[in-house]
């Protein structure tokens, strides 16, 4: 493996609150690498953050600050008992520097937790560039100096740094390809058209603009976006996309009613007019300010005219002025299962660990939680406390266990959802089963924290 001479700006920070007087280095200063960073200073390890924005940018990045929120702006789920808002719970236990930020710049989204995703950036790039004990540089890594290293630099990792980490791992990547959904002015919707309301109610019940389709009109729709012309892959490359986020357009392929079992379903949702709709485009604001909207699960790959025209048939997004439009971006990640162990280290060379969406999980929440707990490891392994690895009765335990202890050759990447965790025995019945796994987890959690001195 190729290694770098530290600089004196990757030396050890003078006056660390004593943990450590190494620095970490970690790689990266998206969700996973945010929260890693945070972790390790808020317990006394000093910290040298690389970011490489602004001096690169990737397509699917629009700003320079840190833990941008480049698809959606939602983090889902944040019912308790949904294995999301379970992870959300878990993930404050610890003071997470992403779930605080999130909750402090939320806007209205019903059940999920999304945000203002300009002043969330905002805040976390502020809270950390405040944090003693976190030099925060920008530039690009090439190599890996000695010393401990965390690369958590998402699925948009730069070539010359995905050179240098497939030289380490001795193997090629895994991808998949992941969709952008687009976001509209407001003040270009005919809200005659629209109604607010919530799914189910929740929330304030009112937190998302809703376009009725009746069922000619759907239907005119679906045939529009299998027809529409979308964006060539190469011809070398498999068609893979990540069944959590998959484009509109592959979603309408599946057969006509896919979409309105889908984004567009109508379930829990009721006109003015007292009728369930055949099928409803929901739009959730962008931020607070109620300027922008984006369309719920319109990722897509279509050519932007395409999109313009075909959007622009949504009852009351005639007029419509896109901000951005779908886009699609090309996602690598490692094989963990074959590469990582329990604690993220890497196979051969434990000083270097991975987190965030390069290590296979899937999501704003799951990249930021593996940041979380490869920084407590390295802070337990830097104090020298011996601790098992987070038990899979967890939602972080869970996590990572999808990566070890996955199939190598079926590996794919993954949301947190209840069929990760360790099984309940007995079996509760359904309707008690998010509950007992609620339950279990926060017991446990709070016992492992307790052994481990954390």
């Amino acid at each position: 493996m190729a290694r770098a001479t530290r600089t004196a700006a990757t030396r050890a920070l003078g006056g660390a609150r004593g943990v450590a007087d190494v620095r970490v280095l970690v790689v990266g200063g998206g969700l996973a690498g945010s929260e890693c960073a945070w972790q390790l200073a808020e317990r006394g390890v000093a910290v040298e953050l690389v970011e490489q924005k602004p001096l690169t940018r990737t397509p699917a990045q629009q700003s320079d600050g840190l833990a941008e929120l480049v698809c959606s702006n939602s983090f889902r789920s944040d019912d308790p008992g949904h294995a999301a808002g379970l992870l959300k719970r878990e993930m404050e236990a610890f003071d997470s520097l992403v779930i605080a930020s999130a909750r402090a710049h939320a806007v209205p989204a019903g059940a999920a937790l999304a945000v203002d995703r300009e002043r969330y950036a905002e805040a976390v790039t502020r809270r950390l560039s405040e944090l003693p004990g976190v030099e925060l540089r920008r530039g690009e890594v090439t190599a890996f100096p000695e010393g401990d290293v965390v690369v958590a630099t998402g699925p948009l990792t730069s070539p010359a740094l995905a050179e240098r980490l497939g030289a380490l791992l001795g193997s090629e990547y895994l991808y998949f390809y992941d969709a952008i959904a687009p976001i509209v002015e407001a003040e270009s919707l005919d809200e005659t058209k629209l109604f607010r309301a919530s799914r189910w109610g929740k929330g304030e019940g009112d937190d998302y603009l809703n376009a009725p389709f009746d069922r000619a009109g759907y239907e005119a729709f679906h045939r529009a976006v299998v027809e529409a012309e979308t964006t060539p892959l190469h011809d070398f490359e498999q068609r893979l996309f990540f069944e959590g986020c998959l484009p509109i357009e592959e979603l309408a392929r599946r057969g006509v009613d896919t979409l309105r079992y889908g984004p567009m379903k109508p379930i829990g949702l009721t006109a003015p007019d007292g009728r369930r709709p055949w099928a409803v485009v929901q739009l959730r604001q962008e931020n607070l300010a109620r300027t922008h909207y984006n369309l719920v699960g319109f990722q897509s790959r279509m050519k932007w005219p395409e999109q313009q025209r075909i959007f622009r048939t949504i009852p009351g997004l005639e007029r419509a002025e896109f901000v951005r439009l779908g886009q699609i971006h090309r996602n690598t990640f490692v094989n963990s299962p074959r590469h990582l162990d329990a604690r993220y280290r890497v196979r051969g060379e434990p000083r270097v660990r991975l987190a965030g969406q390069i290590t296979g999980v899937e999501g704003y929440l799951e990249s930021a939680a593996t940041g979380l707990v490869a920084a407590l490891y390295l802070v337990l392994e830097r104090s020298g406390r011996e601790c098992d690895p987070l038990p899979a009765t967890t939602a972080l335990g869970a996590l990572a266990r999808h990566l070890v202890e996955s199939e190598p050759d079926r590996f794919q990447p993954a949301n947190v959802n209840y069929g990760l965790f360790e099984p309940l025995v007995p079996l509760p019945r359904r309707a008690e089963r998010r509950d007992a796994y609620a339950a279990r987890s926060r017991e446990d959690l709070a016992a492992w924290r307790a052994r481990c001195g954390l």
